[in-house]
């Protein structure tokens, strides 16, 4: 396994017991992503509201892309869409993508969303997070974590994030349970929780620290030649697509660039 608490990256902190659901960070995704409130790429999970007035608590978990050091999405990848950067982010190149759904298969934490309205000619087959590259890149926080007005959400190294979520632990024994999912669980993940309730309750899966790739790779070396002929036929079908979506654009703009040279001559 690969000894992540060495490598320097980024990584976000999620504290349940500071979250009220008021969907903030849905919002700023949505907004600084350019996407459908509906195609958000955050989602609630959790138990909501519980107990009888005045007694009242929450638990609720804003869930999205975990950021795997060692993503089942990229090793069930056949064609290579999805990369990891050294930083933290678990990317997707949609200009890749042959929409075999392999990795909504492959995620235990079933962050993959297929859109079924597009077809194979379309692309952009999956959205997920992507960490807010285009905001971190140049120093700022991801759009969640700006936004969320009550500090549920943190973002900065990991290892710095670890040991804050620690820290509040051994502060407050009596809010917490003394574990931070993420640390190990599938490898370790650079989206890290701490809550006041059972982590399945708030929807996340009971992981092993070994990755869930792990047995998955073994079994594809089991059956290597049907990996290796399927891989192929995919290959091929990638072309095809690809091929065609750039006649398609070429030919989207041969009447666009005449009537500029017609304008030009005039």
């Amino acid at each position: 396994m690969t000894d992540i608490q060495n490598i320097k990256h980024k990584a976000f902190l999620y504290d349940a017991t500071r979250c009220i659901d008021c969907r903030a960070c849905m919002i700023a995704c949505s907004v600084e992503n350019k996407i459908p409130m509906d195609k958000t790429r955050i989602w609630v999970a959790g138990v909501g509201l519980q107990g009888e007035y005045p007694n009242l608590d929450r638990a609720s978990m804003v869930y999205h892309c975990m950021h795997c050091e060692e993503p089942d999405c990229l090793s069930a990848c056949p064609v290579g869409a999805y990369s990891k950067r050294e930083d933290g982010p678990v990317l997707y190149n949609k200009d890749v993508c042959i929409g075999c759904r392999y990795c909504m298969n492959a995620c235990p934490f079933g962050v993959p969303h297929f859109d079924y309205n597009k077809g194979l000619i379309d692309g952009a087959f999956i959205d997920k997070c992507t960490m807010c590259t285009q905001r971190i890149d140049v120093g700022l926080e991801p759009a969640c974590v700006a936004t969320c007005p009550t500090d549920a959400l943190m973002f900065g190294e990991r290892a710095d994030l670890i040991k804050e979520a620690h820290a509040r632990i051994a502060a407050h024994p009596d809010r917490y349970i003394n574990h931070v999912y993420g640390e190990f669980e599938n490898g370790g993940t650079s989206y890290l929780v701490l809550s006041h309730v059972p982590f399945n309750e708030l929807g996340l899966p009971n992981l092993p620290e070994t990755p869930v790739k792990t047995v998955s790779e073994e079994v594809m070396g089991i059956t290597i030649p049907f990996a290796l002929t399927w891989g192929a036929v995919l290959t091929g079908v990638t072309v095809g697509v690809h091929e065609y979506n750039k006649r398609k654009e070429n030919a989207a703009k041969q009447p666009v660039e005449a009537e500029k040279e017609s304008e030009e001559t005039k």
